[in-house]
This record gives C-alpha cells, sequence and structure tokens, in this order.
C-alpha cells in the first residue's frame, strides 16, 4: 500500500478503515469485506497505475461508480483496493452534429441527459437511479430503465469504450460512427461485464432527438395484476409503441400511499403508466387508455401538463425507496417474453402467498422486465428461508418461461446461486475462457458475475 500511495498524487489513496467502509457497500443488504483501501481515480492515469501496481502484487481490485447497485456487485472482498470512479465527471465532448457525447465514468446519467437537451438532444436510458446513478456504473451492469421500451438498454447506446486492463494496458474499442463490424464487438463484450474485465475510463455514446413535444402520458388503475398485464400485452401487440410502460401492484402502491399520500382508493390492485413521445402521441395515449378500458381498466387519467406527467411517473420512481422503508430488500429483475407477462405476474403473487413473504412487484412492463421487491426485517444480513424459497421460485418459474434471471441489474454476488439454472456447461466454460484472456491473474473484482 506503501508503494501505490508513492506512485499515485498525494490524497487519491484513502486507507482509514472508516472511510474505506463507506465506499465498500453497494445498495444491498450484501455484508461486505474489508478492503485494504479506496483509490479515488480523478484521471485515467490513476487508473492505469492502480491496475499495474495491482497486477505486480497481485491484489484484487473492486471497480466502483455511486454504489447504486442492486446485485452486490460493486461490495468489496477481503483484502482488496476498491477503485471509485466518481471523481472521473468530465463530459469530455457532445457532438449534436454526430449526435453522441465522450463522457467519463462518474458522470451522472441525469446531467449527461440534461446536457444533451440544451442542443435538442436526449440521453434515452434512464434507470430509475438516474439522479444519483453513474454512466460507469450503468455501462457495468447494461442498465436500462424506464424508455428502454421503445429507445433500448445501456449497450444499445454504447458506441466505443476506453479501458483499462487488468495489467494497465489500455484497449480503444468501438467507433464514433453508428455503424461498425470491424472485427468483434469488443464494446459490446464489456458493457454488462460487472468490472471482471477491465475498468471502463471514458465512452462514447450515442445522443437521440429529443421530442419537439412534451409526451403524453396516462395512468390506468385497475382490480388485478393480471388485467394490467393483459392490457400491457394487447398495447404492444396493437404497436403502440409506447416510450414508456411501467407497471406497480398494490403492496408497492401501499408502501407508496403511507409515505407519501397518493390517494390510493380500496380497489385498486394495480397501477399502469405508460407514455408516449411520438408525433401523435396524443392520439397514440388515447389508443392505448382504450385499450386499458378493453382490459379491465377501473379508471384511467392522461395527464394535461408536463408537471403532472412527471409526478405520476414520480410515482413510479418512488417504488424501490417505499419499499426499503419497510425493510430491507433483495431486489430482483427477471425478464420474460412480452407475452408471458401475465402468467409471470401470476406466479409472482402465488410465490408470496406460498411462502407467506412480502413482495412488492413493479416492472417495465413494455419488455417484460419485472422486479419483485422481497422485503424482510431490517439488520438481518441474509434473507430469511422462506424469502429464498419464494426467489427460487419466481427465478425457476422465469427460466420456464423462456425467460432470464436478470434483465439490468446484473448478477453480482446475489443472482450466482441460480447461475446454473440458466448458463449450461458449455457457456460457463466460454466465459471463463474469456475472463482468463483479459484478467489471467483473476484480480478484477473476483467472484462477481461468472
Amino acid at each position: 500500500m506503501d508503494a501505490l500511495v508513492d506512485a499515485l498524487p498525494a490524497g487519491r489513496v484513502v486507507t482509514d478503515p472508516d472511510v474505506a467502509d463507506s465506499y465498500a457497500r453497494d445498495r444491498t443488504f450484501v455484508e461486505p469485506g474489508k478492503p485494504l483501501g479506496v483509490v479515488l481515480a480523478a484521471t485515467r492515469d490513476d487508473v492505469v497505475t492502480t491496475m499495474r501496481w495491482a497486477s505486480e502484487h497481485r491484489v484484487p481490485v473492486v471497480p466502483r461508480g455511486a454504489g447504486t447497485g442492486l446485485a452486490g456487485a460493486a461490495t468489496a472482498t477481503d483484502g482488496a483496493v476498491v477503485l471509485s470512479l466518481a471523481r472521473m465527471t468530465a463530459i469530455r465532448e457532445l457532438s449534436p452534429a454526430d449526435e453522441i457525447a465522450v463522457v467519463e465514468p462518474g458522470v451522472i446519467t441525469a446531467d449527461l441527459d440534461r446536457a444533451a437537451r440544451e442542443h435538442g438532444l436526449m440521453y434515452a436510458p434512464d434507470p430509475s437511479s438516474y439522479e444519483i446513478s453513474t454512466i460507469g456504473g450503468n455501462l457495468a451492469t447494461n442498465a436500462g430503465g424506464l424508455r428502454c421500451v421503445k429507445y433500448g438498454v445501456t449497450r444499445d447506446s454504447a458506441l466505443g469504450l476506453e479501458v483499462v486492463l487488468a495489467d494497465g494496458r489500455i484497449l480503444n474499442t468501438g467507433r464514433r460512427t453508428m455503424k461498425g463490424v470491424t472485427g468483434y464487438d469488443l464494446t459490446g463484450l464489456f458493457v454488462g461485464s460487472e468490472g471482471t474485465l477491465g475498468v471502463i475510463t471514458s465512452a462514447t455514446v450515442r445522443l437521440r432527438r429529443a421530442p419537439e413535444q412534451p409526451p403524453a402520458t396516462f395512468a390506468a388503475e385497475f382490480g388485478s395484476l393480471r388485467d394490467a398485464g393483459a392490457a400491457v400485452a394487447a398495447i404492444m401487440a396493437a404497436g403502440c409503441q409506447p416510450s414508456l410502460m411501467e407497471l406497480m401492484d398494490r403492496a408497492t402502491l401501499e408502501a407508496i400511499d403511507e409515505w407519501r399520500n397518493i390517494g390510493l382508493e380500496p380497489g385498486t390492485n394495480a397501477m399502469l403508466i405508460g407514455q408516449s413521445d411520438a408525433s401523435d402521441s396524443q392520439a397514440v395515449v388515447e389508443r392505448m387508455e382504450a385499450l386499458c378500458v378493453e382490459n379491465g381498466a377501473s379508471f384511467v387519467a392522461v395527464s394535461s401538463s408536463p408537471q403532472e406527467a412527471e409526478e405520476l411517473i414520480g410515482v413510479r420512481r418512488m417504488a424501490y425507496h417505499a419499499g426499503e422503508r419497510l425493510g430491507a430488500c433483495l431486489v430482483e429483475d427477471v425478464c420474460v417474453p412480452r407475452s408471458a407477462l401475465p402468467e409471470m405476474v401470476g406466479a409472482v403473487e402465488a410465490a408470496a402467498a406460498r411462502h407467506e413473504a412480502k413482495i412488492f412487484t413493479v416492472a417495465h412492463a413494455g419488455d417484460g422486465n419485472l422486479h419483485p421487491v422481497f422485503v424482510f426485517e431490517h439488520g438481518l444480513t441474509e434473507p430469511p428461508a422462506n424469502v429464498w424459497a419464494a426467489a427460487d421460485e419466481v427465478f425457476t418459474r422465469a427460466l420456464e418461461l423462456g425467460g432470464t434471471l436478470t434483465g439490468e441489474h446484473g448478477v453480482g454476488l446475489l443472482k450466482r446461486r441460480w447461475l446454473a439454472l440458466e448458463s449450461g456447461p458449455v457457456t460457463r466454460e466460454v466465459q471463463h475462457g474469456i475472463k482468463a484472456v483479459f484478467d489471467p491473474l483473476g484480480i478484477l473484482n473476483p467472484g462477481k458475475a461468472i
């Protein structure tokens, strides 16, 4: 550690145990290991120096963004150095002509979007944590968000990366162009790799034209979660192309209502919030409204102003925080084919009842991505047996329906117990082979993702 302190500018290395512990955790209940210290990287050269030192001394490195992850991927391991990229906050370039931006990993997602909108553009990925999560963390987990139903996940906006490899070499992947098939897609490989292959120090990302007028938004209330799921399936089948389609169950709505008093009605067991940013957005929303009514909606309201629309979407963004107030949370994010959404919703409800588990369900419903939030007693470092049993059932059913264990949060530590259900032996062998090419010493975020 003395050698690392000497190699970096003053103030870059933190070894005080109490301060280091504050960088060792993410948003999960996972109890982290004890790191040797924290590097507060401010430049690419800081990252290069850290990785060369780590390779020489065989010290594990855990890359970290803002610590908003929900899978345990950024939690420290014993004897590791946490490499924080949060100080690398420069938007190096924003080109309206090419509709791209070049950004450092510590840039807050919402800040990039705001900078793009000054030029009539937008950065499409918008996870619920967009006001506090970083571009680097979004890239590491291939984050999605509320707009991904129309614009895709983070990988769909990543054109090229600057990556520091485990031995300190610098790798540039991808390009500035919208098209390009030279060689293997290394950009796509690093996006979603959870810091196990390299440390992203810069990204060239795609920007899109912002809508010329405010999107039209609706909120629909349903007597059952299944009816709401059927409405989503009908809306997508009708080709409405919503830019946002979010679903919340009764338990989630009750938690939000208890916290913020949203005026929840007794018969409302599910709420669907949808939005269109098309040029004829009002007509599209009216079509979605009619499909909600056809599928059993008890009430539908269309926003009359941008402020009202933001308030509706704000209800959805409160969901996780409302759950956190009531207990520790195991947040999962299974994804199923859109046609299977109603059945998957029913499976979550059945698992909650069978195992007497408290589960709040929210979903990026337009792309079949459900977030069952398993809530248990504060202070426990491990979910109780009934919660794990309910989670086992949810994951198994998602895979039976042709789905996946994680749509956007990543595997981290929390989902490793289910990996064998989705990834066969050949897949695992290939993934470990890729890991060995990029990180032969196994020092980059060991034990995570695969």
